[in-house]
C-alpha cells in the first residue's frame, strides 16, 4: 500500500510509520506541524490537498483526529486512518467523525462508547502498542555509567500536571461550586476503576462552572457541543490526576528512594527530581534499570491503557500500575504486571517487590514477552487495516 502520513511530531509516529514499512507498505509524510506548531487548518488542507493531487495514495493516516482530514478525504473519497493516543480528543466532537470515509480507532473503550453511536461502521476500539526493537539496541549497548545513572528503586516518568492543570484558570468566590467540584473529584479519586464524574455534574453545575471558567471550551463550528463531557474530562480529569500523583509520590518518596523524571515543580516532595528523559535514548534506560516502575494513568483516560504501560514492558522493565478495567484484555495480572487498586496497596507491594527480586524478574520477563508476542506495532497495525478494509 501507500500511505500518506500526516505529522505533528508525535512521539508514537515513528512507530508507527516503522511498522507501515515492516508490513511491505510505502509511507510518504507531511510534517509541517513538526516545524511550525503555528500551522493553521487551512495551511494543513492546502499541504494535504496539494499532496493528493500529485500522487495516489491508498490511505491517509494521523495520530488523533483532524477534522480538515477527514473533510478532504471525503472529497478525494479516500479512506482517513487515525489512531487516538491522547484523551480527551477534543476534535472528535467534530461533525466529521460521521463522514464515511473515516476509519476512526480509539484506544480507550470509554472514548469509543462515547463515539461509535457517531458513525458506527466506521469508529471502531484498537489497544496501543510497545516497540521492542526499538528499545533493544539502546538498552543493549548502554555503558555501565548509564547503567548506574538510571539505576533505581523506583522511578516514576510522567507529568505531575501541576504546569499545565486548567481546573487552576478556575475563577469564582461561589463556594457552593468550589466545595461541590472539590466533593466530586474527591469522590471519584477514591474510586480507581469507577468513573462517575459525568454522572455528577447536574446542569446547574455544569453552567455554574462554564461561566466561572475563563475560556471554557466552546467547540468550533460543526459541532457537537457537550458541556459536561468536557467539564469532566478536561478540566476536572487533569485536577484529580495532579493530587493523585501529588499525593502519592509524597506517600511513596516519604518511605522509599523515588527517582521522578519530569518537568514539573517537585517543590516540597520527598522525591529525587532528574529532570526529563529522552523518549528514545534515555527513557528506555530508566524502564530496563528501575526495580519498579510506576504508571499512574491519567484519569482522562478512562479505561483505556495509556502508552507509558506497553513502553515499559516493551523495555523488560517490571510495571507497577494503578488498575484499569482494559488490562485484562492484554495482559495477565500478577503474571506479567502488577496493579494497585489505592495507596495503601501501592506502599505494600512495593514492600513485597524490593524484596523479592525473582518474582520481579519473572514478571518483567513475561510482560516483556506477552509485547513481543501480541502487542508490537505491526501486529497493531495488521488489525487496524483489516479493520479499515473490512477483512477478516
Amino acid at each position: 500500500m501507500n500511505i500518506l502520513c500526516y505529522r505533528y511530531g508525535s512521539i508514537v509516529e515513528p512507530d508507527i510509520i516503522d511498522g507501515f514499512k515492516e508490513l511491505g507498505n510505502q509511507v510518504s509524510e507531511i510534517c509541517l506541524e513538526i516545524y511550525n506548531k503555528n500551522t493553521t487548518p487551512l495551511e494543513g488542507l492546502t499541504a494535504l490537498k496539494d499532496e493528493l493531487m500529485r500522487h495516489s495514495y491508498d490511505f491517509v493516516f494521523s495520530i488523533n483526529f483532524y477534522p480538515f482530514i477527514a473533510e478532504v478525504c471525503n472529497i478525494f473519497q479516500i479512506r482517513y486512518l487515525c489512531l487516538t493516543v491522547d484523551a480527551p480528543v477534543l476534535e472528535l466532537f467534530s461533525n466529521s467523525i460521521r463522514l464515511p470515509w473515516n476509519r476512526i480507532f480509539l484506544f480507550d473503550r470509554a472514548q469509543y462508547e462515547d463515539f461509535h453511536p457517531q458513525n458506527p461502521e466506521c469508529i471502531f476500539h484498537l489497544p496501543l502498542a510497545g516497540n521492542p526493537a526499538r528499545y533493544a539496541p539502546v538498552i543493549r549497548n548502554a555503558t555501565p555509567d548509564l547503567i548506574r545513572k538510571y539505576s533505581a528503586d523506583i522511578s516514576f516518568v510522567g507529568s505531575l500536571y501541576t504546569e499545565k492543570c486548567p481546573y487552576d484558570r478556575l475563577q469564582t468566590e461561589d463556594a457552593y461550586l468550589k466545595g461541590y467540584l472539590e466533593g466530586i473529584m474527591d469522590a471519584q479519586m477514591q474510586l480507581p476503576g469507577c468513573y462517575l464524574l459525568e454522572e455528577l455534574l447536574p446542569d446547574i453545575i455544569v453552567d455554574s462552572f462554564r461561566d466561572a471558567m475563563p475560556q471554557f471550551y466552546i467547540p468550533p463550528e460543526n459541532s457537537r457541543r457537550d458541556d459536561r463531557a468536557v467539564a469532566a474530562q478536561y478540566y476536572l480529569c487533569p485536577k484529580i490526576s495532579s493530587t493523585e500523583r501529588i499525593s502519592i509520590m509524597r506517600s511513596l518518596g516519604s518511605r522509599y528512594p523515588v527517582c521522578l523524571y519530569t518537568g514539573s515543580d517537585t517543590t516540597g516532595l520527598p522525591v529525587r527530581n532528574c529532570g526529563r528523559v529522552k523518549t528514545h535514548t534515555q527513557m528506555p534506560l530508566v524502564f530496563a534499570n528501575s526495580k519498579i516502575n510506576l504508571n499512574i494513568t491519567s484519569r482522562s483516560i478512562r479505561t483505556g491503557l495509556p502508552l507509558r504501560i506497553f513502553d515499559v514492558l516493551a523495555c523488560g522493565g517490571f510495571l507497577l500500575t494503578n488498575a484499569q478495567s482494559e488490562l485484562p484484555d492484554c495482559f495477565s495480572i500478577g503474571e506479567d504486571l502488577d496493579c494497585f487498586s489505592c495507596e495503601d496497596d501501592l506502599l505494600a507491594k512495593v514492600e513485597y517487590y524490593l524484596s523479592h527480586d525473582k518474582d520481579r524478574a519473572e514478571i518483567a520477563h513475561n510482560g516483556f514477552e506477552k509485547v513481543q508476542k501480541y502487542h508490537t506495532y505491526p501486529e497493531r497495525l495488521l488489525q487496524m487495516i483489516a479493520l479499515a478494509y473490512g477483512l477478516s
